[in-house]
């Protein structure tokens, strides 16, 4: 597949198949974000791949930081946000969850460190797209709580930035509307 038809092509994909994905694939992907740009060559990112009983335990974490965060609820309001979130792992067979860890060094911008970990992001999910997967980059206000960190033994800098859910598509996305670069481009000459 072309870069720009990649590129061009993508979506997420968020309704995915169970069925397993090779290890080969998996490791492909991760692969494709090591080759992120990244100033200073600190590669601030970190890989945690999670199958099987791995996205209960994470769903185990989502539990509980649900119920503390909801405690003030009704019971029925309280137990509708635990199941939908401790069931949230199990919407792929396969997520990779990639996290960031800053360096420590004087001259490097913590804000760089970032934009290298968010262009790792997507180039896994150009990779995914390339190799006929389907994935969706899913964060939200669980993802940096301080448990998520915790749970992936992130130092107290460090923190996840993503969710890859990644399987084999099973829905058609919609073609992506955008805006012509004519509207958002200046030309300084």
């Amino acid at each position: 597949m072309e870069t720009i038809e990649a590129i061009k092509t993508r979506r997420s994909i968020g309704v995915v198949k169970q069925d397993p994905i090779p290890k080969e694939l998996i490791e492909q992907i991760i692969e494709a974000g090591t080759y992120a740009p990244n100033h200073h060559r600190t590669e601030p990112w970190r890989f945690f791949v999670l199958t099987g009983e791995g996205r209960n335990k994470l769903g185990q974490v989502f539990e509980e930081i649900t119920r503390i965060e909801n405690a003030d609820d009704t019971p029925e309001s309280l137990i509708s946000k635990v199941e939908r979130q401790k069931k949230n792992p199990l919407r792929a067979p396969v997520i990779i969850a990639v996290g960031i860890e800053p360096s420590d060094k004087n001259n490097v911008l913590v804000s760089e460190e970032y934009a290298a970990v968010n262009s790792a992001v997507q180039n896994m999910l150009l990779a995914a797209h390339s190799l006929g997967l389907g994935a969706v980059w899913r964060t939200g206000k669980i993802t940096y709580n301080t448990k998520v960190r915790e749970f992936f033994n992130l130092s107290s800098k460090g923190e996840i930035l993503a969710f890859i859910y990644l399987g084999y598509p099973d829905m058609e996305p919609k073609p992506a509307k955008k805006t012509p670069i004519d509207e958002l481009t200046t030309w300084i000459e």
